[in-house]
Order: C-alpha cells, then sequence, then structure tokens
C-alpha cells in the first residue's frame, strides 16, 4: 500500500478546513472510523491503540476505503469528519482534498459532480488546457492522479451517491470520508462504504461542551440551570452551540435566565434571522427540499401527532395513508434522517426535529390537522378498548362508536399480545388522552381511562390510574350521559384508595352513591358498595368494609349477575376472615370459587384461591395454603397481573417460613420485593425487606 515518493512536479494539495478548536466528546464515533480504516482486512480486528498506523493502512484489502456518516443536519457531521482528519494527518502525506457539495445548504442547488472534479483536478496541478470535457473523462483522469499516492478525500454535506460516485478514486491507498443527511445506499451496496450513524451527544458531552465554550468555572457556578439547558437541548450539538454563543456574548446574564428563555421559546431562540447556518429551524429547513409534497406533510403530522413514538399503523391512521404508502413515508424520512426507524417497528424524532416538524405543521391547514389527530386518537382508542376486552373478558365495557373513516385498529390475538402492546404504547395512550382532552375530545379522554384501567391495576401504575381518572371525570362533565359521571368517581375513588388517598376516595364514592341512587341505577349501586368495601379493608375496617360487601353481594343475587355475584362472595369471605369468622369466609370463598370457574374467569378464581389460602393460614394449614396461593400465582402470572402477584407472593413466603422452607420463604419475599418496588408500594418494600432480615437471623422464631 505504500506508494513511491512524490514526484518533484507532484502538487500535494491540503484543502482540509481547519480543526474545529472547540470540538468535544465524540471518543465512540471517532474510533469506530478508525476501526473502519483498520479493519478492512479479516486479519486485522487485532490492531489496537490510538489510532491506526501507516503500517495498519499496509494491510487492507484493495479497495477504497469508504466511510460515510450520515445524520440530522446540525449533528455534527462536518465537525467529526474534520476532526478525525486532522487527528490523522499523517496517514495521508500525498494531501488531503476537501469538497462542500452544498446537498443541504442555503446556497440552493447543490454541486454537479463535474464541478467538483474540475476543482480536484485544479487543486492537483492539471493544467486547464489537459483537462477533457467529458465528466467521465475527466473522472478517469482524477483517478489516474490519485493512483498510488496516500491520500483522504472529504466530501462534505452530499445529498445523493450520484454526487459522490465520480469523486471516488480508484487506489486503494486513498481514504474517502463522506458527510450527508441521506443514507447514501447504493454507496453502501455498490461501493461497500462503512456508514456511521451520528446521533446527538450523550449528557456527559453536552456538559463538556459548555465547558469548553463558556468556561469551567461559569458552568460549574450553575449546575441546575446547566442541567436545565443539556435537557431541554437533548445532546442536539447546533442547540447547545447557539445556546453557547448566546451566553458567550451575554455574559452578564446568568445561565438561568437563558434556561428560562429557551423553556418558554423554544425553537423560536434557536432561529436567527439573518445567518440560516446559525439558526436550528433554517438548518432543518434544508432536508424538506428533495421530499414530495405527501413526504412533507407526513412529517408536518408526526410533529403533532401524541406520544414519544409511533408505529407503522399508528402513522397509516395518522395520515389516512394505506400501509404501503405510509411505509414508503417513514422509509424516506429515515433516510433523510429527519425520523428514526427503532426496533420492534417503532420511529422516534429528536426533540428539537419534532419541534421543528410541529412548526410546520401549522402551515397545514386545521382541518387537516385535527382530522389527522381524530383519526390517529381513534386508533389508539379503539385498539385499546379491544385490549381490554381481551384482559378483562367477563368485565362489562360501554361500547365505542365507529371510528372515524380511514381508521383500522390494530388486530390482537390474545391477552399476551393485548398486554404487550399496551407495555409497548403506554406512554404514547397517556398522550393520547391528553391531546384528546385539549381538543375537547370527551368521549376520547373517557374511554381511554376505562379501557387502561384493568392494565393499569395489574401492573401497579398507581399514579398513572390516578391521572387517568382524574381526566375522565373532567370530560364526564361535557358529556350527555349522567350514570358516565357516576362511574367516574366510581373508578377515581378505587384510583384514589390505590394510590393510598383514603379520604378522597371516601369523597368520590359517596358522590356516586348519592348520583346512583337519584338515578336508580342497582347495577352501579352495586359496583360502588363493592369498591367502597374495598378501600374500608384497605384502611382495615373490616367490619365496615363487611357492611358493603354484604350490600353488594345482595344487589348482584337480585340482579342475577353471577361473575359479580362472585366478586360480593369473596369480598363477603375475605372480611369475614379477617374478622375471624373462618367457617363463613371459607363458604363464601368456595361459593365464589366455583362461579368463576363455572363462568371461566380466571383472574376471579385467582382471587379466590387467594382468599382460600389466607383462611387456610389461619387455621395453620400452611401446606394448603401454600397450594391455594401457588395456583393463585400461576393464574396471575398468566394474565399479566404483577400488582397481586407481588401480593401473593408475600402471603405464600409467609406458610413457607412456618414450614421450615426458609429458602423458599426466601426466594418468594426477594421477587415480592423487587415488584413492590417497581410499583413504588414503599410500605410493602420496608415490610418484606424486615420479613427477610428476620429470616435472615439465627432466631426464626418470629411470627409470620
Amino acid at each position: 500500500m505504500h506508494a513511491a515518493p512524490s514526484s518533484p512536479t507532484q502538487v500535494l494539495p491540503r484543502q482540509l478546513p481547519a480543526a474545529p478548536g472547540l470540538f468535544t466528546g465524540r471518543v465512540a464515533d471517532l474510533a469506530e472510523l478508525d476501526r473502519a480504516l483498520t479493519t478492512a482486512a479479516p486479519d486485522r480486528a487485532d490492531i489496537t491503540g490510538p489510532g491506526p498506523t501507516c503500517a495498519d493502512l499496509s494491510a487492507a484489502s484493495a479497495t477504497v476505503m469508504v466511510s460515510a456518516i450520515g445524520g440530522a443536519g446540525g449533528i455534527g457531521k462536518t465537525w467529526l469528519a474534520l476532526a478525525w482528519a486532522h487527528r490523522n494527518l499523517d496517514l495521508f502525506p500525498d494531501g488531503q482534498l476537501f469538497v462542500d457539495l452544498h446537498g443541504f445548504s442555503p446556497a440552493g442547488d447543490p454541486v454537479a459532480p463535474a464541478v467538483a472534479v474540475r476543482g480536484f483536478l485544479d487543486a492537483l496541478g492539471v493544467d486547464p488546457g489537459r483537462i477533457p470535457t467529458s465528466l467521465d473523462a475527466q473522472a478517469a483522469l482524477y483517478r489516474s492522479l490519485l493512483a498510488g499516492r496516500r491520500m483522504l478525500i472529504v466530501l462534505d454535506n452530499a445529498a445523493t451517491a450520484d454526487q459522490v460516485v465520480p469523486l471516488l478514486p480508484g487506489s486503494p491507498t486513498c481514504t474517502v470520508l463522506v458527510t450527508g443527511r441521506h443514507r447514501l445506499v447504493s454507496l453502501i451496496d455498490r461501493h461497500g462504504a462503512r456508514h456511521l450513524s451520528l446521533g446527538v451527544l450523550t449528557r456527559a458531552e453536552a456538559r463538556a461542551l459548555l465547558a469548553r465554550r463558556l468556561g469551567a468555572d461559569r458552568v460549574a457556578a450553575e449546575p441546575d440551570a446547566v442541567d436545565e439547558l443539556v435537557e431541554l437541548c437533548d445532546g442536539y450539538p447546533l442547540a447547545l452551540s447557539i445556546i453557547a454563543r448566546n451566553a458567550s456574548t451575554r455574559p452578564s446574564i446568568p445561565l438561568a435566565e437563558l434556561a428560562v428563555e429557551l423553556r418558554e421559546l423554544g425553537m423560536e431562540m434557536l432561529d436567527h434571522d439573518t445567518d440560516p447556518a446559525a439558526s436550528v429551524p433554517a438548518v432543518l429547513s434544508w432536508s424538506l427540499r428533495q421530499l414530495t409534497e405527501e413526504q412533507r406533510t407526513v412529517f408536518a403530522l408526526l410533529g403533532v401527532a401524541p406520544g414519544p413514538d409511533t408505529t407503522l399503523p399508528a402513522v397509516a391512521a395518522l395520515t389516512g395513508l394505506a400501509l404501503p404508502h405510509a411505509r414508503k413515508a417513514l422509509s424516506v424520512l429515515d433516510e433523510a434522517s429527519l425520523v428514526e426507524w427503532r426496533p420492534h417497528g417503532r420511529y422516534a424524532m429528536h426533540d428539537l426535529v419534532r419541534d421543528y416538524a410541529t412548526t410546520i405543521a401549522q402551515d397545514l391547514s386545521d382541518d387537516v390537522r385535527v382530522t389527522a389527530l381524530a383519526r390517529v386518537m381513534d386508533f389508539h382508542l379503539h385498539t385499546a378498548h379491544a385490549t381490554e376486552r381481551l384482559l378483562n373478558p367477563h368485565r362489562p365495557l360501554p361500547p365505542l362508536s365507529r371510528p372515524v373513516p380511514g381508521v383500522h385498529p390494530h388486530q390482537l390475538p390474545d391477552a399476551a399480545a393485548a398486554t404487550a402492546w399496551l407495555e409497548a404504547e403506554h406512554a404514547t395512550l397517556l398522550a393520547t388522552q391528553r391531546a384528546a382532552s385539549t381538543l375537547g375530545r370527551h368521549h376520547v379522554v373517557w374511554h381511554l381511562a376505562r379501557a387502561l384501567d384493568t392494565f393499569h391495576r395489574r401492573q401497579g401504575r398507581r399514579q398513572d390510574g390516578l391521572a387517568a381518572w382524574r381526566a375522565a371525570l373532567d370530560a364526564a362533565d361535557h358529556l350527555p350521559d349522567p350514570i358516565i359521571r357516576v362511574r367516574a368517581h366510581r373508578f377515581l375513588g378505587n384510583a384514589c384508595s390505590q394510590a393510598g388517598l383514603h379520604q378522597e376516595a371516601t369523597w368520590h364514592l359517596e358522590q356516586a352513591l348519592d348520583l346512583v341512587v337519584r338515578h336508580h341505577d342497582p347495577t352501579e349501586q352495586a359496583r360502588i358498595h363493592r369498591v367502597l368495601a374495598l378501600v374500608w379493608g384497605r384502611q382495615g375496617d373490616d367490619r365496615q368494609a363487611l357492611v358493603h360487601a354484604r350490600h353488594a353481594l345482595d344487589l348482584c343475587r337480585s340482579l342475577d349477575q353471577p361473575v359479580r355475584e362472585a366478586d360480593a362472595l369473596n369480598s363477603v369471605g375475605w372480611h369475614s376472615a379477617r374478622l375471624g369468622d373462618i367457617d363463613i369466609a371459607r363458604d363464601h370463598c368456595r361459593e365464589a370459587l366455583a362461579l368463576y370457574r363455572r363462568h371461566r374467569d380466571p383472574n376471579g378464581e385467582a382471587d379466590a384461591l387467594d382468599s382460600l389460602g389466607f383462611i387456610a393460614y389461619l387455621t395453620g394449614d400452611h401446606r394448603q395454603a401454600v397450594d391455594h396461593y401457588h395456583q393463585a400465582i400461576i393464574l396471575r402470572r398468566a394474565h399479566g397481573h404483577a400488582y397481586q402477584v407481588a401480593g401473593t407472593l408475600d402471603s405464600v413466603g409467609r406458610s413457607h417460613a412456618v414450614l421450615g422452607q426458609y429458602d423458599r420463604a426466601h426466594e418468594v419475599w426477594r421477587e415480592a420485593l423487587n415488584l413492590y418496588r417497581e410499583q413504588g408500594r414503599d410500605t410493602d418494600v420496608r415490610r418484606v425487606q424486615r420479613q427477610l432480615d428476620e429470616l435472615n437471623e439465627p432466631n426464626r422464631d418470629g411470627p409470620y
């Protein structure tokens, strides 16, 4: 790979712009560029050290090494390329060529390959009279001049592979660095280019950048403000540079004031009236030039879609496009570094790119925006509604009106798939509810709270459930059916109780009971009494809980609702057991278990088995207790009921301990402890930790 010494007549071009003086971070990306240069040959995988050497390059394969750095506008592609190039100048003693291809810039049209080749020929000292007229001949002469020379060619800001290919040397002694916002697929496919997708800076790198620009003392003096600036910029290099420029040119302004301004003004603060290269909106706008009108609309609508990320079916609903067209639009935006295709079929935007898309969406008509949001909200609502039916088929669910035209809810085969979808889409569903509230789509707010209720309870997402039902109660004021407000108070009361807000819970349930009595709805009345039994039981007042449980049982029996009757039977049995009425408790819980099994309700069956396990524990039949508890755990695990699994593990551990099965007790309590921590149940965490500590003590005679 070593070339012969340059002849005296050879021109050694040194076209690299100056190295970025305040470059910081990007250690992993610089190392990746080093690896791309030194691992082209299979036997060079063992090269170690700070960077490649001429000896390393001599072992590379007989092809030109091309590295393509891709990423969004303002992400720092050119700075990375120049920083790497200047750190490795000694590897290219025969010169460096550089051209800005203006693929995305305020200059307008990209540089034509013929113009770029001619510029390189001039830089290489070719007599203008010797330069052929055709592009192919010029490119051939260019390759001949580079043959055998150790040179670096930097092709900055490329828009297409067509711009790049005529500028590729033919000699394996040369290295090419390409930067561009688009993934240059034919360069990767046909020329073996190594693609490096450049992301945002880490928090540490972002802080280091501000420290280098502003001085370590100023950054150290306002750590909270710096943290907020870093968070608001989300590691975006151009945004951080703009903030650093604003701060450095206004040294008397506290960084905290700049953080407030950025938080309030957002993209407006990152704009510039006269210098487009110093404006995030302007730099991003250049990426839209090669998009079709349809693709620009998809980009804009993604900016206003609720949630941190999205999926292909949701985008199809949002845009009203058929799935193939939506997939094509997302692919184009991904290739242009405007969206990021993530694992499991998810698509996301950087926060600043999304903010820019939101500003572009303001150029769309109100009808286009509102209709798009209505479609994507209906997609999420109807899919969530279907998941609730799969998770809790015995629970009555208010019917939905048909989705708006063009919406095809996601089809899910079973409860496991429903749980997986809810876990993946949970943040988006909560954002959808908030967006629906803002747009006054009150029925969406209400029905989403209802559709998410089982999932929230089973996963122990108490705060999320509480927020969802508070929003639903506000929405109920705008809906015509008065029973909806009754149900909102009932569900919110239960959510408050689960969150430990027992006084507020009781108030909401009393409101619900007062309203339902006036509307003569015995079914709803039975449900309210059932929840009141839960609330009083959580407060330790089993006598008051038992009164409400018996009210619920009497009403359910008169209404011929066997599954609801089983719920009330189990409630009566549970509270009776806690009050010491073991025979009554056992009879009611066994009757509840039979009803649950007869009507194929595995969730209720698990509840009854848990109660029977508790009764067996109270009577000293610990082997029977373990058997009941383990059956309950199996059912609850199968249906994703993590909240109740934690409690049952906690309970079965006590029987294991009494039986002397200490290793098993330790195992189940450790799992319960981890679940309690995940669910934010701090009181339970402390109690189970004490049980584990006692279990590890030499004297294990304490009560369990």
